[in-house]
């Protein structure tokens, strides 16, 4: 805080140096430029012979910070105007685009606008001069873009402004980096309470079961012997499906995944896929129905890949529901893609959630964070594969309850 407050101090002090050295900028162009303009009213007064009455004249009105008009009261040649205009504004270092016109008395208008100093091919501007009754013999001048001028008087400021938007830039990367590490390191640390309890359940039933089969006694129970071989089957197969999938991720973020590409139809492969999902531990309990599309739908695929992410959807589909899971897989053709739909009765995604689920470890507050169990690495798996296949991957809300995962596949 005391860091961004330093920051937004500094930004604003530069801010009212550049606007106080802009408005000195802008007075030391008007007090140069009425200054040659007064010359110039000199020069014509001096050429026709009237400069008595230059004391008893204003010479020069600022009628706007880049328009002036100049009172000479003589008649005024316009080629002789134009030397003197050329001459005295170099002499003030004013060496930009200006647009000039003499007052016709004869007319009561200005004639028409001589533009100097700029390509040969533009035209002068439709600037309309003000006119003024008080004056008989006059002539304006317009300076239409001074952009030039103050970039030179301000070069500096331009410079330091942007050397501290670059430093505010990297300050707020650096602290971009500090937010981010903050998250990570608490997304860390529950994985690893999350990795502990599911290493540790395992470890502890096979070691209460361990102990049981140590005991003599137990040779004269043989379903008991049996029923405590089978608890200690069961949980060294889950320990190693935990132990598995932590191997998985650190192989997948050492290398990139290698595709076997081959031709899949996709309404066979669903059927297999949500088949063997059903003879899975998590599937017994939900009912799976897929509503594929009638013609034959051939994609290229990785068929090992796109099976775990088949897998991993229907999983937490039934891990995250808080009935009996009922899964829906629907499987449409727009144009020239595949749409294929995981629409489920869960509990739902938040919204302000679905953009992190997809990321490492991140798993959705829950309140009790072991009342499901998972290391939130399977919907980051799955958008890995969806990445790699160059597929693209969204979750919606599901109007009946739950949440509706959508891949889109092209055809």
């Amino acid at each position: 805080m005391l860091a961004t407050i330093s920051i937004v101090g500094v930004f604003l002090v530069q801010f009212a140096f550049i606007r106080s050295s802009y408005n000195l900028s802008e007075k030391q162009f008007q007090e140069s430029a009425a200054v040659a303009l007064k010359e110039v009213a000199w020069q014509v007064m001096l050429a026709t012979g009237t400069t008595e009455n230059f004391d008893s004249i204003t010479p020069v009105e600022v009628i706007s910070n880049n328009t002036y008009l100049v009172n000479v009261g003589v008649a005024i040649d316009k080629d002789l105007l134009k030397q003197n205009l050329n001459t005295q504004l170099k002499r003030h270092d004013i060496y930009y685009d200006y647009e000039f016109a003499i007052y016709n008395p004869t007319q009561e208008q200005m004639d028409e606008t001589i533009l100097v100093h700029t390509d040969e091919d533009e035209e002068p501007s439709d600037f309309e001069f003000v006119l003024n009754e008080n004056y008989s013999n006059y002539f304006g001048i317009h300076f239409a873009d001074r952009t030039s001028y103050f970039f030179n008087q301000l070069s500096i400021w331009y410079f330091l402004t942007a050397l501290l938007m670059l430093i505010i830039f990297f300050f707020g990367y650096t602290l971009w980096v500090i937010i981010r590490q903050r998250q990570l390191s608490e997304i860390q640390k529950n994985f690893i309470n999350n990795l502990t309890h599911e290493l540790k359940t395992p470890i502890s039933s096979i070691a209460l079961a361990a102990n049981v089969i140590n005991d003599e006694k137990i040779l004269k129970s043989p379903k008991r012997l049996f029923e405590y071989t089978r608890i200690i089957q069961d949980q060294t197969r889950r320990l190693s499906k935990n132990v598995e999938k932590v191997l998985n991720l650190a192989s997948i973020e050492k290398s990139r995944i290698h595709l076997n590409l081959e031709k899949i139809e996709l309404a066979d492969f669903l059927n297999e896929a949500s088949r063997q999902f059903r003879d899975s531990k998590a599937g017994q309990q939900a009912t799976v129905s897929i509503e594929a599309f009638p013609e034959e739908c051939i994609i290229l695929a990785d068929r090992f890949h796109f099976a775990n992410l088949v897998s991993n959807i229907l999983e937490n589909a039934a891990k995250y529901c808080e009935k009996t899971p009922a899964i829906r897989v629907e499987l449409k053709k727009r144009q020239k893609i595949y749409e294929l739909n995981f629409i489920d009765n869960g509990i739902g995604i938040p919204r302000e959630h679905r953009k992190r689920i997809f990321k490492k470890f991140y798993r959705v507050p829950t309140g009790n964070v072991h009342n499901v169990k998972g290391f939130g690495l399977g919907l980051d798996y799955v958008y890995k594969i969806v990445k790699t296949h160059n597929w693209k991957i969204k979750v919606a809300d599901n109007p009946d309850g739950g949440s509706i995962f959508s891949i889109t596949i092209p055809n």
